[in-house]
């Protein structure tokens, strides 16, 4: 009978049963019901918090990694720092005011991989996730890495466990996220704002002693690890240094991912919390660069630009250098947490698309993706521990997704304008992340669009050449990689819907076939007749199996069988090896080989269950062995019947 032949009765019950207290609800709080989710937004002093942290931690390290490439050519090009700084920031704006619209145009998140799947197709979509995806990993790294290495800055001696610090820091992110977005937002704000408070008065002291000839020069400063290899500053030189500072840029893009982590009205708090970030980056960023040329900072690895900063415009021993050393350190490990609340929200997105594992669009009792937030800490630990938790060789790896990203994002951006130019005055078109309206200044905003994506595609192409042979090789594999495997999830999940679909299937037959039970038998007992009885209800056609591992427990079974088997048949397998699974899995492929058309076989197995959780250890479980080796082949029903043991 087909399923619209008759009325289905559907009844809708609720339910106030909360899950169980235990060691999780101590750690990570108590569960959330799915309609508290509203409840759980942020406003724009947390968000810029939350998704900021990471562009604003930039600034700790961009102007450092200019300066490790300026060394090539010796002390005397570190003049071009602040030069390069403000191209960099002029490009942040464009960048900036692009991202601005797409947070409007796309309120539900999603970022360069939503604006490109609607825009520019689905495999530019997926090279934008992967890209996203892998940047997002990156941050972890870089960020955390980076504040390892300012502790390490103010105490030398921690240096040979900056892994076992970095790795330990991931952890200590992965379990404040595991809490929930609100939580971790106001756990992080403090810290947040601490950092730009610190920043701008270290800024703001140092132009005022610069102004007043009182600044001096860096005291002992590190010794430049670099080899000067250049006797001029080339083309090639500014333009590897710059896409090295390009680093400050990342994170900018966050704020698209995450629009739905906003209260309402989403769009316009995360479209002003992506203003104030940028304002605040820009000028921080500017203020660092010019201050580092005038001071006299070398890059190391052994002391970071932001300490030799501080103890010229303070001192060491002044508790205004520690405060800034300690801002600039949590900062930059906070910096980690733009890359949990985006990572786990995009590759919900991805999976909900299917080309990713479906697990990844769950979310737990504390209404997060934790599967998601386990996945980024994993990768991140990983590549801290391969890369010795060093920014310097993580950074080349970091912005060429980034700024793939960036284009992508930005194209089909621009695209999207021109389709809403071709759309009459109160006509609107409906895509799966937006819906399109005309608007009369399509044109415009075409161009700001357009100029953006050519803009972070030449810088793409400029870091993907001159980082190349430092690591940029690698995101360039590893990228495509990636995509590979969006495929091959996708390609799963399709062929599977396929074989499940309810389209054109004629529904179940009135009357089964025959069927045919396998009574599994080791010892004669009460478990066993209680499986028995449940195999006679199940079919008249039952036979019981048992194999022979010991001829004295073969003579046992088969005494008390011809005593309590109830004239059921038993079939009792020699195994002279003492094999239990080989024999039996031969029997059943011989019965397999005489299966009629719409004939199932149901192997029974009792199982008994004991009163303590660890007495199951001392015993094994047979069904789970079958459903192993057996789950492929059709027409098997493998099914348990548990004996409860009281003690």
């Amino acid at each position: 009978m087909l399923p619209d032949e008759q009325p289905t009765p559907i009844i809708h019950r609720k339910t106030d049963e909360r899950p169980p207290r235990d060691w999780r609800t101590w750690l990570f709080g108590p569960p959330l019901r799915t309609a508290d989710a509203p409840h759980q937004t942020i406003g724009k002093f947390i968000g810029l918090a939350v998704f900021a942290s990471d562009a604003l931690s930039s600034t700790a390290y961009a102007s450092q990694e200019i300066l490790f490439i300026l060394a090539a050519a010796g002390s005397a090009a570190f003049g071009y720092v602040f030069p390069i700084s403000l191209v960099i920031v002029g490009l942040l704006v464009i960048v900036a005011i692009s991202y601005e619209q797409t947070i409007h145009a796309y309120p539900d998140g999603g970022g360069a991989y939503t604006v490109s799947r609607d825009n520019l197709g689905q495999t530019f979509a997926l090279i934008a996730g992967a890209a996203l995806l892998t940047d997002y990993i990156l941050t972890v790294a870089v960020s955390i890495s980076s504040g390892v290495a300012q502790i390490v800055s103010a105490f030398p001696q921690l240096f040979q466990y900056r892994v076992v610090l970095a790795v330990g820091f991931v952890w200590f992110m992965t379990m404040i996220n595991l809490r929930g977005v609100k939580e971790s937002g106001a756990i992080f704000a403090i810290p947040t704002y601490f950092f730009v408070t610190t920043m701008f008065i270290t800024v703001g002291v140092g132009f005022y002693k610069s102004l007043t000839g009182s600044l001096g020069q860096v005291v002992n400063p590190p010794e430049i690890e670099v080899a000067q290899t250049l006797t001029m500053v080339t083309p090639f030189l500014l333009l590897h240094a710059f896409s090295s500072g390009t680093a400050a840029l990342t994170g900018i893009e966050a704020i698209s991912n995450g629009i739905t982590a906003f209260k309402e009205p989403r769009s316009r708090n995360a479209g002003i919390t992506l203003i104030w970030m940028a304002a605040i980056l820009s000028t921080l960023f500017l203020g660092i660069s010019f201050l580092a040329g005038k001071i006299g900072a070398t890059p190391s690895e052994v002391e970071t630009v932001i300490s030799q900063l501080s103890r010229t415009v303070f001192s060491r021993e002044s508790p205004w250098y520690l405060m800034g050393i300690t801002a600039t350190t949590i900062i930059l490990i906070m910096a980690a947490n733009t890359a949990f609340a985006d990572f786990p929200r995009l590759s919900s997105i991805v999976a909900r698309d299917r080309f990713l594992p479906r697990q990844l669009f769950l979310r737990s009792g504390r209404l997060v993706f934790s599967y998601g937030i386990t996945t980024l800490a994993l990768v991140a630990s990983l590549l801290i521990i391969v890369f010795q938790a060093s920014v310097n060789r993580l950074i080349p790896l970091y912005a060429v997704g980034v700024f793939m990203s960036f284009t992508l994002s930005q194209a089909g951006m621009a695209h999207r304008w021109w389709k809403i130019g071709r759309l009459k005055p109160g006509e609107t078109l409906k895509e799966r992340g937006s819906t399109l309206k005309h608007d009369p200044k399509w044109a415009v905003k075409m161009v700001i669009n357009g100029f953006g994506a050519a803009c972070t595609f030449v810088v793409m192409i400029i870091f993907a050449v001159t980082k190349f042979v430092h690591g940029a090789w690698v995101v360039l594999i590893l990228i495509p990689s990636v995509v590979a495997f969006f495929l091959m999830v996708h390609r799963h999940y399709t062929s599977l819907a396929r074989r499940l679909s309810l389209e054109n299937y004629p529904g179940q037959p009135l009357r089964p076939g025959r069927h045919r039970v396998l009574l599994l038998v080791s010892t004669v007992h009460r478990g066993t007749l209680q499986a028995l009885a449940y195999a006679q209800r199940l079919s008249d056609d039952v036979t019981a199996v048992h194999v022979a591992l010991e001829p004295e427990e073969a003579e046992k079974v088969r005494q008390k069988w011809q005593v309590w088997g109830e004239g059921v048949r038993l079939v009792i397998l020699e195994s002279p090896y003492r094999i239990l699974m080989e024999p039996l899995l031969k029997y059943i492929g011989e019965i397999l080989t005489l299966q009629q058309t719409g004939e199932t076989l149901t192997i029974v197995v009792p199982q008994f269950v004991p009163s303590r959780k660890w007495h199951e250890l001392l015993h094994t479980n047979t069904a789970d062995a079958l459903r192993e080796r057996l789950l492929n082949h059709p027409g098997i029903v493998i099914t348990e019947v548990p004996y409860q043991v009281s003690e």
